[in-house]
């Protein structure tokens, strides 16, 4: 029969043992090696490599799989587990179903009921989610973090790029400030000049994450952006191209 201290003793190992266990997998480095091979700097995603490549893929989705984030874990290495989780998560629908023009043939039309981001197929612990269950429930519930919006990505070519590395806890402030100022700088994503200001959707439709803090739309792209918005600066919406990032 074990003695209290003993016990304790146990415990805290098994404790330290699988914490340093989902810290590894945290590393997201079979995730960051298909990043570096399928995709460039740029965000474009060989589709068509991923599909020949769909072992691996597998692989890295049953590591997400299997390692549920815990409250024991930091948060930033939760919110990269979930940006990572959506990212790769969408990659497999994609390949799944190649080839697609779009990720929008895949599913329904009815918003929230039957698109491609209500597919319940994304097994994590014992739970099953769609990809709205992790943007919108998840990420966006949880973490109160706009720059989100240019992390995950959604297949198509409007969308933020897909980065060529996993998001890591560790770095992630960095990556993330890096993905902002990628995006809002991209000429093909936005059009900045001085006398107008033709943006992504994205900064309507998640107008609210934007201005959470008290400020505006516009004291948040002049953050990131090279060329300042004033109030001068004539604003449009950009038409969204749904068409594949490939």
């Amino acid at each position: 029969m074990l003695k209290p201290l003993n016990i304790l003793t146990t415990i805290l190992f098994i404790g330290i043992f699988f914490n340093s266990t989902a810290q590894e997998h945290l590393k997201h480095e079979k995730w960051t090696a298909l990043l570096t091979k399928y995709v460039d700097v740029e965000g474009h995603v060989n589709y068509a490599g991923f599909k020949k490549d769909e072992t691996a893929l597998d692989e890295y989705l049953a590591v997400l799989s299997a390692n549920h984030p815990q409250d024991t874990w930091d948060k930033d290495d939760i919110l990269a587990f979930w940006i990572n989780a959506y990212n790769a998560f969408t990659v497999k629908l994609i390949v799944k179903n190649y080839p697609v023009k779009s990720i929008k043939e895949l599913g329904g039309a009815i918003y929230k009921v039957n698109t491609a981001w209500d597919i319940k197929f994304i097994k994590i612990g014992d739970e099953v989610y769609d990809l709205n269950n992790i943007e919108h429930g998840i990420i966006r519930k949880e973490f109160s973090e706009p720059r989100i919006h240019f992390a995950v990505n959604c297949a198509s070519v409007s969308c933020p790029r897909l980065r060529n590395e996993a998001f890591v806890g560790s770095r992630i402030e960095e990556q993330l400030d890096d993905q902002a100022r990628y995006f809002i700088n991209n000429p093909v994503k936005n059009k900045i000049t001085k006398k107008c200001a033709e943006l992504s959707k994205i900064f309507t439709w998640f107008k609210g994450d934007f201005t959470a803090n008290g400020g505006s739309v516009e004291d948040f792209i002049n953050k990131y952006s090279e060329i300042k918005i004033t109030k001068k600066t004539k604003g449009k919406s950009l038409d969204y191209d749904w068409n594949l990032n490939e």
